[in-house]
């Protein structure tokens, strides 16, 4: 097998061994930690965002090309970027209703904006990622308005939706950037307000972790998380433990990302306990929270520490399961990356095919638009003939 053959990981490890690198030279170079080197030569961390593939080919004194294969185009780049995004940059680069004041366009009802922001939610987790990019803009603008017009105490709560959402669905697309500025715009939006500070943690969280910053979203996570925490938790409302609950998850996969096998542990059992307790369908904030989100997390958490039998076990006997068929189409479709990556990291890429068509079927758009999901599937080709199915996907989204 030639070196553009092998899984983008391997490639790493080829060529910086050929470097006379090791890990930690090569990690140093790239402001990473070792743990973090180890995880992607391993193909436990997914290498889905070009400025990353960049980084590591200029560290390794290669072009990108080298990284990406012969056959493969940059995962984020492997045509135009996705329509709407440009949309929405725009949107978040206004600062009009800020200096407009009172007397700028006017508001819609709370009310409206509230069935919008619903509207939105509902969009996101159909997964249908066009239309929802669509409506953002003039959501963003229109939740401001109200915001910025004292619009009751429910307006800084929608405004905080709106960015959450926003942040959530860049995330997906690979717009890391874009995704943590509206997360971080959530963050000043909830100030003086814990549960709404809380609430615009957890998008920060996702958007830290895909931007490689795992040690600021664990330090932010588990602060809003233990900000919110009850001192009696049956005194608490179900959604605010619900929420507190979220943020441990969210807090379990930081930890995960920084190699940190037993705090990881520690914060998906602490989860775990709260979803117990409560059950599911407490989901003011759109986190599906719940005893079947937690085990998909405890899933998700294995494959980011290399443990791809452990993943594997637990994936077979979650989506075995009826709660698991009423999860949002989003959320089961983005789980189900998680497992193709499990089964690569075992060395069964059948099953991992299965995983992607799975997803597809599911929703379309998490496969076809999000970069993670064209990276498992260019290694699937590299690593030999794939079934009839697979190719199908791999043909449609330009990749072979």
């Amino acid at each position: 097998m030639t070196t553009h053959d092998l899984p983008i990981g391997r490639r790493v490890a080829r060529l910086r061994v050929r470097r006379r690198m090791t890990q930690q030279m090569l990690a140093d170079r790239l402001g990473k930690s070792k743990s973090w080197v180890d995880k992607v030569e391993r193909g436990a961390r997914a290498l889905d965002r070009f400025t990353v593939i960049r980084d590591l080919a200029d560290a390794l004194r290669v072009d990108p090309v080298a990284l990406l294969g012969r056959d493969a185009r940059p995962p984020a780049a492997a045509g135009a970027a996705v329509d709407g995004v440009d949309g929405v940059r725009a949107a978040l680069a206004r600062y009009d209703t800020v200096l407009a004041g009172p007397g700028g366009r006017t508001a819609p009802p709370t009310g409206e904006l509230g069935r919008r922001v619903v509207h939105a939610w509902l969009t996101y987790q159909h997964a249908d990622y066009p239309q929802l990019l669509r409506a953002l803009p003039n959501l963003l603008g229109d939740a401001q308005r109200v915001h910025a017009c004292g619009g009751g105490d429910g307006a800084a709560e929608l405004l905080v939706q709106a960015y959450g959402i926003t942040s959530s669905v860049l995330v997906k697309l690979g717009e890391g950037d874009l995704g943590w500025l509206a997360a971080d715009r959530a963050m000043s939006a909830s100030t003086g307000d814990p549960l709404l500070v809380a609430a615009a943690t957890v998008p920060l969280g996702q958007a830290l972790r895909v931007l490689d910053r795992a040690p600021l979203a664990l330090t932010a996570t588990i602060a809003a998380a233990h900000r919110i925490a009850p001192s009696v938790p049956r005194d608490s409302p179900p959604h605010e433990l619900a929420l507190h609950g979220t943020l441990l998850v969210q807090a379990a996969l930081a930890a995960a990302a920084c190699g940190d096998e037993r705090s990881a542990r520690e914060l998906v059992d602490q989860a775990a306990g709260i979803a117990d307790e409560i059950g599911d369908g407490h989901d003011r904030h759109w986190t599906s929270f719940g005893p079947t989100a937690v085990e998909l997390a405890r899933v998700a958490t294995a494959v980011d520490l290399g443990a791809g039998d452990e993943a594997v076990a637990r994936h077979e006997k979650v989506v075995g399961s009826d709660d698991w068929r009423r999860l949002p189409a989003e959320h089961r479709a983005a789980y189900l990356l998680d497992a193709a990556r499990a089964y690569l990291q075992v060395g069964d890429p059948l099953a991992a095919g299965r995983a992607l068509v799975d997803t597809e079927r599911i929703a379309p758009a998490e496969v076809r638009l999000r970069p993670v999901a064209r990276t498992l599937i260019t290694d699937l080709l590299r690593g030999g003939p794939v079934p009839a199915d697979v190719a199908r996907l791999a043909t449609a989204l330009g990749i072979g």
